[in-house]
């Protein structure tokens, strides 16, 4: 008589399963960073900046693949979005540089992701003590469905549309606070504490890598424990400006109501829908 065994083989690395890791790194809350002398280019210190910001996400690539990641994509996504050095740029990693581009500061994203991190990033317009706080242009606020978000509230809300939780953020203390609030028990890496709109107190360099290498394995690993940010739809975006020009700019838009002469709506289908609008919006404002 012939007897057939099924014989079970481990897995060989070839085999292992796609983790894909974007991280999307601003300017203002790299460690140091406290006004446009380090954050703008052209100004003093702007081209050491952009360095030690490349070293911290380099750290962030590090930690993504100590996690298991198979494949990490950079979204470079401060003023002109030209600012990581690619000399300089973890190899492992792909970049994503450029506007304009339908999903902002996470281009790139789809459902095959597996976590999103932030690098970099700072608090909303209003947020007190946040160094060098805004949201997107300055003088702006940005609701989703009646709540307030911060840019990486916005930008959580599209990886969200696709399945994909936020799971890291690094900058000062108040963008901590602000995207746990947000988001739930993610991984934050305060690299330095926020004095002021143009104050801070930094931590020493290796160290804020530091924390932002493990802040970004751990949350990797945890991916599974966070919650994407999904928004409920259709999605109502609400734009409030100081400026009433780009109010009555954005009003002649089919689809913009103009609700006071300092705030407009728009309502989407989806967050999708949402970041596509206002992609536009960013180009009027500040075309690159």
């Amino acid at each position: 008589m012939l007897f057939l065994f099924a014989v079970s083989m481990p897995l060989s690395a070839t085999a292992q399963q796609p983790l894909k890791v974007l991280i999307s790194v601003d300017m203002e809350g790299i460690d140091g960073v406290a006004t446009r002398v380090q954050s703008a280019p052209g100004g003093t210190e702007y081209e050491k900046y952009r360095r030690l910001m490349t070293l911290e996400v380099n750290a962030a690539v590090d930690g993504a693949f100590l996690a298991g990641a198979t494949e990490v994509v950079v979204a470079d996504s401060h003023g002109n979005a030209q600012n990581v050095d690619i000399e300089l740029l973890d190899s492992r990693a792909r970049l994503i540089r450029g506007w304009p581009r339908a999903y902002g500061m996470v281009h790139g994203i789809d459902s095959s992701y597996a976590a999103v991190a932030f690098v970099g990033f700072h608090a909303s317009e209003g947020q007190s003590p946040g160094t060098l706080a805004h949201t997107f242009f300055g003088s702006l606020e940005v609701s989703l469905n009646g709540k307030k978000v911060p840019e990486g509230g916005f930008a959580a809300a599209i990886a969200g549309e696709f399945g994909v939780p936020v799971v890291f953020v690094s900058g000062d203390q108040v963008i901590a606070r602000e995207l746990r609030a947000l988001l739930g028990p993610i991984e934050a890496a305060v690299v330095k504490d926020a004095i002021g709109i143009h104050a801070t107190n930094m931590r020493p360099l290796e160290e804020a890598r530091r924390l932002i290498r493990d802040g970004v394995k751990r949350g990797v690993e945890r991916r599974s424990q966070i919650q994407p940010f999904r928004i409920s739809r259709p999605v109502r975006l609400e734009l409030r400006w100081e400026d009433p020009v780009m109010t009555e700019i954005l009003a002649l838009m089919r689809g913009v109501r103009r609700i006071d002469g300092q705030t407009v709506i728009f309502e989407g289908t989806d967050m999708l829908d949402v970041a596509r609008f206002f992609e536009v919006v960013h180009h009027i404002r500040s075309p690159h």
